[in-house]
């Protein structure tokens, strides 16, 4: 598919500068732009590349004012990054969307299939599940008894449902991910460890991205739930009986503990782990590698480090920190002079 300049221009509400009638069929990076691509400059520090790059149109915002000749098309618009998501957006949706039931599937009888799905090969659909119209099942899915999904979900090759698990509408599970797990509960004895049955579910809701080898675990009792609009990075784990809020960020590796309630619109950086009982304000912002030992109360909060603190204190406290040798060497050498002083006197 081709697209004229004009016409990015008038879904992304920009301004052209240049040749409207450019033709793009591909996106590219500014640094690997390529004829025939459109490329995005957003961040000033990648500036150097709009005067070199062989990209035919380039988005920018509306306050870039070159410094020197370029030979791209310009559409100008109020946010670069925002409109490529936009076009983003709107070319996946364009891609056709693959309908049918593989020969190689498996789909036990008492299954619910809605309308306009894709099942692929080896799928496994065991008793009583339900799936939702227009749903992509990728092949080697398998969906546990009385599980459901809901309409326009894709699941990817090797994702796993566990049996009465609930995932909504219009949510993506990446490869691998695992939803439904028993939560990792023993009882020590004087033998070993006692397996706690987990007998409650999982519940995945609406507009949900889970990424690749990703595990959120049922409940011991109850559900564990991830609310509407989450998106979680590849490799996270959420414990059983945990409750993640709506529109909650957590990038890879970040580890949340059983029983832990998470407040929406908070953001979780890399490898951040989070204690088991404790409960996470609105708007939270932890910082890559940061250990939350127990509740945060205040909303909008940036933490860092382990055990989190104020952002701002920690980035003072570290900057001490780099100190340390040379301030112990200080009050060693002190320590002495003043022994000395009090000799003398």
């Amino acid at each position: 598919m081709e697209f004229s300049a004009e016409m990015i221009a008038g879904l992304v509400q920009g301004t052209v500068v240049g040749d409207p009638k450019a033709m793009v069929n591909d996106f590219a990076k500014i640094e690997e732009g390529r004829p025939g691509c459109i490329s995005f400059l957003a961040n000033d520090k990648y500036e150097h590349y709009i005067y070199e790059t062989e990209s035919s149109v380039v988005l920018v915002s509306n306050n870039f004012e070159p410094k020197k000749e370029v030979k791209a098309t310009l559409i100008k618009v109020p946010d670069a990054r925002e409109a490529v998501a936009q076009l983003l957006q709107a070319y996946e949706q364009m891609k056709p969307r693959r309908t049918g039931v593989s020969e190689l599937a498996f789909i036990d009888p008492t299954a619910r299939i809605g309308k306009d799905c894709y099942i692929g090969p080896f799928v496994a659909i065991a008793e009583g599940v339900e799936v939702g119209d227009g749903c992509v099942l990728h092949p080697h899915v398998t969906i546990g008894r009385g599980a459901k999904v809901g309409d326009n979900t894709e699941i990817y090759s090797n994702a796993v449902i566990y049996h009465d698990c609930k995932v909504g509408s219009r949510c993506i599970l990446h490869a691998g991910c695992v939803i439904g797990a028993d939560g990792f509960g023993f009882q020590p004895t004087e033998k070993g460890y006692d397996k706690i049955p987990q007998i409650g579910i999982a519940i995945i809701e609406d507009d949900v991205e889970i990424g690749a080898n990703t595990c959120v675990d049922r409940a011991v009792m109850g559900a564990t739930v991830v609310h509407s609009g989450v998106k979680l990075d590849n490799l996270v784990q959420i414990a059983h009986n945990d409750e993640i809020g709506s529109h909650t960020v957590m990038s890879a590796q970040v580890g949340v503990a059983g029983s832990t309630k998470i407040g929406e619109w908070c953001m979780f950086g890399g490898q951040v782990g989070i204690a088991g009982h404790a409960t996470i304000a609105n708007r939270t912002m932890a910082g890559a590698q940061s250990g939350i030992p127990n509740n945060v109360k205040k909303e909008g909060q940036a933490i860092q480090g382990s055990p989190a603190i104020d952002g701002r204190l920690f980035w003072k406290a570290s900057a001490v920190f780099k100190q340390l040798p040379d301030m112990w060497a200080d009050m060693n050498r002190m320590k002495k002079e003043i022994e000395e002083l009090k000799k003398k006197l």
